[in-house]
């Protein structure tokens, strides 16, 4: 019997407490050990900030290039996990992870082979690419390993195992630190390596994530086992379903990392100081969208599990509640990054001139921060019920025809100061958010792929027809 609309906020948090934090604080970690070099790296000064940072744009571009099989995974994991489909878990697994990892193959061969190439698309300063040309060829054997640890990790999320992820990057966190303290410095009698010492912790970090996490997988026989012949049984028109929910969230996220890769390229023809102040911004921007991301991705598997087993009324209550909490908590750490912006942007290195640009570019992000991250969690609750193509039409429209026009023209064009130009970055937040929130409220996104979740649509679509 489907309830009406009300939100059941006990249960809420109880889902969010036991799934969601764990997830979000997961997420957060792993994010932050790619952050560490950058902070670490401050003491050696402005340029090798600005040289990890811009690094860091172009394994933004390989996270945008693989996000999209992996978002995709995600959805079929959470509603074939509410359906208890073990063999569609599976075949899930097997084709994301094909997928993936021939993404992350293709950059890891450019990264290595040819690393000066890609850091001249996004910055034309050659003493930024001098620094940065030893620290990406070495993070680009690391990339195959970050698409490992991703499958595995929204594997185990979306199965409700939420603490061997946490151990695993925890170990990761800490060794890619001690690492870094070593290298970097030259501590106990080792070179002293700068910005490609940090890239050896971030390797070597993410061959001990992606160790542990499979022998907790492999351990683990009693929830979900992967069978070789099932992760590769893609018959019965499993590809074609697979493709017409996923292909629309491949492009999302592949055009979106297009959009970044062009407004990134404007960043990168700015002051060094203004680079600088941005490469400290994405770290600080980084730990947001990660506590963020990680509850969106918690909020996926709760959507998913509800819708996949058919439970759509309890679902569409969910999102709503993860619509109000995590915009105010991105609003809260927001607060508290400006009003600590001093001691926080200190830990760069940064000049006088990039800390009062980090300074006013953290009041604006308090602003469109907010609105972003509630966008980004309606968009993700959308890809868990089952639509993904309101979500990618919605951002790629507001993002090509304002925010990336609209940066382009400031910064190459009219060559206005810094601030106005990172102030255009987030020009399509508000108009997306009016379009998500009536989409939300419709409960169109409701969309299940297995035969429980089905079974009980039409009555779900009368339930909303009543309100």
């Amino acid at each position: 019997m489907i309830q009406r609309e009300k939100l059941e906020w006990n249960t809420f948090f109880r889902a969010v407490f036991s799934i969601a934090l764990p997830v979000a604080f997961q997420n957060f970690l792993s994010t932050t050990a790619s952050m560490v070099d950058t902070i670490m790296i401050g003491s050696q000064g402005e340029l090798s900030v600005a040289a990890v940072g811009i690094c860091s744009q172009i394994t933004s571009l390989f996270f945008a290039c693989y996000f999209g099989f992996a978002s995709g995974a995600l959805l079929f994991f959470s509603q074939y996990w509410g359906a208890r489909n073990e063999k569609g878990i599976n075949r899930t697994f097997g084709l994301a992870f094909c997928c993936m990892l021939a993404v992350a193959l293709l950059f890891c061969l450019v990264a290595v082979t040819n690393p000066s190439l890609l850091l001249r698309i996004y910055t034309d300063k050659e003493t930024i690419v001098a620094v940065g040309v030893p620290y990406i060829r070495i993070v680009g054997f690391a990339y195959p390993l970050q698409v490992i640890a991703m499958i595995v990790n929204f594997l185990m999320r979306s199965t409700e195992r939420v603490k061997p992820p946490l151990f695993a990057s925890i170990l990761a966190l800490i060794t890619n630190f001690v690492l870094n303290w070593v290298l970097i410095y030259g501590r106990f009698g080792m070179p002293k390596m700068g910005a490609a010492g940090a890239a050896v912790g971030t390797l070597v970090s993410g061959i001990v994530n992606v160790t542990l996490l499979f022998m907790f997988l492999l351990k683990d026989k009693s929830t979900v086992r992967l069978h070789l012949k099932d992760m590769f049984s893609w018959g019965d028109g499993f590809l074609r379903t697979y493709g017409a929910k996923c292909v629309p969230i491949i492009c999302n996220e592949l055009f979106y990392g297009v959009g970044q890769m062009i407004i990134n390229i404007v960043i990168g023809r700015q002051s060094e100081s203004a680079i600088a102040a941005m490469a400290a911004f994405r770290v600080l921007e980084g730990f947001v969208f990660a506590f963020f991301g990680g509850l969106a991705d918690a909020s996926s598997v709760v959507v998913g599990k509800e819708v996949g087993a058919g439970r759509h009324m309890r679902g569409y209550q969910y999102v709503k509640g993860f619509a109000i909490l995590c915009p105010a908590i991105t609003f809260t750490i927001c607060l508290v990054g400006f009003l600590l912006n001093g001691p926080i942007l200190r830990l760069f290195g940064l000049g006088v001139e990039a800390m009062y640009f980090g300074k006013y570019m953290i009041l604006i992000y308090l602003a469109a921060g907010t609105v972003r991250t509630c966008n980004y969690i309606m968009n993700s609750c959308y890809r868990a019920g089952g639509e993904a193509m309101f979500g990618t039409v919605l951002e790629l429209s507001c993002l090509f025809a304002i925010s990336v026009p609209a940066t382009w023209i400031a910064g190459m064009v009219l060559h206005l100061p810094f601030l106005a130009v990172f102030a255009f970055l987030y020009t399509d937040e508000l108009i997306r958010l009016f379009f998500e929130l009536w989409y939300t409220r419709s409960g169109k996104w409701v969309k299940p792929v297995t035969a429980a979740g089905k079974e009980t649509l039409a009555q779900f679509r009368e339930e909303m027809a009543q309100r």
